[in-house]
């Protein structure tokens, strides 16, 4: 069984091909720039140099279309026809209340996650819209949808309602949703194996560091608490969204700003965290080069991204009553041993602290507290599309039986 999996952004498309029988990835890659100039789909399949096509890519529906005829391509394809691919599954970045677990899709699913645009309204359309590219073009093929929120359903009132009103959330589903929910999943799993153990007998932090940064706690297998809240804009300060403020700093600065819902809304995502504090970039290499030459303020983004991630690590040890395990993944997570030094330095009083040689790798699966370490320190890279296509897999596989 062959599982496509599509991830669809504003103006791009990431995929890979994955034969679930041995989980290898037939091919992946990339559409960029969709409805701008300098569309590209850069496709790599599996022991092959990686193909860039070079075309003007109105819609996603045109970059779907591309992706399934470089897959089926007699140079560069790894299928000889579209009736290999089983089932198509989509990452769906919002599922609200609706959807606890992964799905098949159908019309009343589709319509749920139309509901759930105002609360994700950069993310979920063009979900939808590549659901809709495909059922147009494979109908034959089912598809399923896989949240970013659901792993963090199993959040108890306690964690997920805030100190609003409680008619706002019966009528607004105004509460905590969290996402990175299949990377915190994966991950999560991934440490469970490694130190030969169920889920559901540890405690885990997982740190999904990137340009977009959370944290989740862990208990037993279920995801009881974690950073990111009813939108991706809170928790941790991160490549250019404040992360959690003082909420009267909103309407303080659109009075003395003279800023719109608009305008406050694209300052606090798109001009904020490490690009805001630093005045540099929101990449974190720029941010620990400049560091290092002696930026102050680089150093001190550095320096309030780190301590951030510290204190969630902290309180979730404290709401979980211990932790066994602490992961870092994502690019930042997997990528920068400097990252995962600031935020270990200093919990030593958990029983646990990095063994600096171990810290120096990176994009590796690898135990890097020191030997003995009660509470056991993991990089683990993370695999999102795999995540996706299992759960594709699960549920789709008996369709054809």
């Amino acid at each position: 069984m062959k599982v496509l999996v599509v991830n669809c952004g504003s103006s791009s498309i990431k995929y890979q091909l994955i034969n679930m029988e041995d989980e290898l990835v037939l091919a992946k890659g990339l559409v960029e720039r969709i409805g701008l100039d300098g569309s590209v789909l850069k496709h790599s399949p599996i022991g092959q140099d990686k193909t860039v096509l070079e075309a003007k890519i109105e819609n996603h529906a045109q970059g779907i279309k591309m992706v399934l005829d470089a897959l089926v391509d007699s140079n560069h394809g790894v299928i000889k026809n579209l009736n290999e691919i089983s089932a198509v599954g989509h990452r769906v970045a919002h599922g609200g209340e609706n959807f606890t677990d992964s799905v098949l899709i159908t019309p009343d699913v589709m319509s749920g996650i139309e509901e759930c645009v105002e609360m994700a309204p950069l993310h979920n359309p063009p979900n939808i819209l590549g659901i809709e590219a495909c059922a147009k073009l494979v109908p034959s093929v089912p598809q399923v949808a896989v949240f970013d929120t659901a792993f963090h359903q199993t959040m108890p009132k306690m964690a997920f309602l805030y100190g609003l009103p409680y008619e706002v959330y019966e009528k607004y589903g105004l509460r905590r949703y969290g996402f990175h929910g299949t990377s915190h999943k994966y991950v999560a799993q991934q440490a469970a194996d490694m130190l030969d153990e169920h889920m559901t007998n540890l405690r885990i932090i997982t740190c999904h560091l990137g340009n977009g940064a959370s944290i989740a706690a862990i208990k037993f297998g279920k995801s009881i608490d974690t950073s990111m809240g009813f939108t991706p804009l809170e928790g941790l300060v991160m490549g250019t969204r404040s992360g959690a403020i003082d909420p009267a700093i909103i309407p303080y600065l659109m009075k003395k700003e003279s800023m719109t819902p608009e305008q406050i809304d694209e300052y606090l995502n798109k001009k904020s965290g490490v690009l805001g504090i630093s005045g540099i970039s929101s990449d974190f290499r720029d941010i620990e080069q400049a560091a290092a030459d002696g930026n102050e303020r680089a150093e001190l983004a550095l320096e309030i991204f780190t301590y951030k991630v510290k204190t969630y690590i902290g309180s979730y040890v404290a709401a979980m009553g211990g932790v066994d395990a602490i992961v870092f993944t994502a690019g930042l997570g997997e990528n920068s041993s400097l990252v995962r030094d600031k935020v270990c330095n200093g919990l030593e009083y958990l029983g646990t602290r990095i063994d600096s040689d171990k810290n120096s790798v990176r994009g590796e699966a690898k135990e890097i507290s020191v030997d003995g370490a009660k509470v056991k320190i993991f990089v683990i890279p993370t695999n999102e599309e795999l995540v996706i296509a299992r759960d594709t897999d699960l549920i789709c596989r008996p369709l054809f039986h």
